[in-house]
């Protein structure tokens, strides 16, 4: 029996598929001559703009969050040192972080995991993150108190007081890591690796380094120049040899170096704290692409701190909070010592990240290579 003869096929819209992210495409109709290509792009939203909505509304948000925790008495007008305070003060930007993502996860018709928090194993590579951030804590601790630079006492707490603090300023500082990581390494990170050049991170890089130029009023500002100078070359080899492939890492160049000049609004900061916080932001952006997802960088990150400012009872960027389990003090030259700003001020913290580099590179690199995901 013959086969029926078919009509030449008529040209149809595409059929509606389900990509792993569900992203919604503010393209204009064919043939349109309107402006719709200054704020569309072949992924939706441009990436600039993306970036420009979300924290226009974080901000909205956190002033709206912010007045309504004030006037239920939950925070004060002055910023607190204390494991409660703390806590209490954070959970405003955790909370406007939160529901800022979910605002851009519609207008994107993206989901809250798609944002660098979709990764495998995230239990295992959070708990891997917390015990690398206190063993890297403990490592420069150890050398700063072998050179005489840091000076460690016992604590005077009871036992049950010290429980109750290691639980709240845990709970602190992991809503302090998830807030920094969400700002960065999630939401800003994945949007500017879908929609960012060379000559675009040059030009933000340049409205950061004006800004720490022009409020110099602030601390550590050599910090961001040095964090921004260091990436330039990189970037720039980078975009010539694999532009297509580049986005990622042009993206943590700028996401690192506004980490570095977010902590210049810290008190006691330095140079050498503001640069190291940059330079721990790329590692985190590498963590990113290497495991997956920022959870092992969140991990750390919150362990870092804790073990700073409960643990060891050191300042952490700045901050010196009450209640600790050890007693810190630094001794002798604040270049070595880290000063005001804690161990991470010290220059020796720079041995510290190399070797957190090289950490993640021989163990998460190597995996990668073993299962056949390479990472470029």
């Amino acid at each position: 029996m013959q086969p029926e003869l078919e009509r030449p096929p008529e040209p149809e819209s595409p059929p509606l598929q389900a990509p792993q992210e569900s992203r919604i495409h503010f393209e204009a109709a064919p043939g349109h001559d309107g402006f719709d290509w200054v704020f569309v792009g072949p992924s939706g939203l441009r990436a600039g703009w993306s970036i420009l909505f979300f924290y226009a509304i974080f901000f909205i948000l956190r002033m709206v969050v912010g007045t309504v925790f004030y006037a239920a008495g939950l925070i004060g007008m002055t910023a607190g040192d204390t494991a409660p305070s703390v806590l209490a003060i954070e959970l405003v930007p955790f909370l406007s972080l939160l529901a800022a993502a979910a605002i851009m996860g519609l207008l994107e018709g993206r989901r809250l995991p798609s944002y660098n928090l979709a990764g495998p194993r995230p239990v295992r590579r959070f708990a891997s993150g917390a015990i690398a951030g206190f063993s890297a804590l403990s490592l420069l601790v150890a050398v700063l108190a072998y050179s005489g630079s840091l000076r460690v006492a016992p604590g005077a707490l009871p036992a049950a007081q010290a429980i109750r603090l290691a639980v709240l300023w845990g709970g602190a500082f992991l809503v302090v890591a998830s807030v920094e990581e969400g700002l960065f390494r999630c939401y800003a990170l994945s949007t500017l690796s879908r929609g960012i050049n060379f000559w675009w991170a040059l030009a933000a890089q340049a409205v950061v380094c004006a800004d720490a130029f022009i409020h110099s009023q602030r601390n550590g500002a050599w910090g961001v120049y040095l964090a921004a100078a260091l990436g330039l070359v990189p970037c720039f080899v980078l975009h010539l040899k694999t532009a297509g492939r580049s986005a990622f890492w042009q993206a943590a160049w700028v996401t690192s170096t506004v980490f570095g000049l977010y902590h210049t609004m810290n008190n006691g900061e330095n140079w050498v704290g503001v640069f190291a916080a940059a330079a721990v932001g790329f590692v985190f952006c590498l963590s990113v692409r290497l495991t997956g997802s920022a959870w092992w960088a969140i991990g750390f990150h919150a362990a870092w701190d804790w073990a700073e400012t409960f643990f060891y009872g050191t300042a952490d960027s700045g901050l010196q909070g009450q209640g600790h389990l050890l007693t810190a003090s630094p001794a002798g030259n604040p270049l070595w010592s880290g000063g005001s700003d804690g161990p991470e001020g010290s220059l020796l913290v720079v041995g510290v990240i190399l070797l957190l580099t090289l950490f993640l590179l021989l163990v998460y690199g190597r995996r990668n290579r073993r299962e056949g995901r390479a990472v470029s």
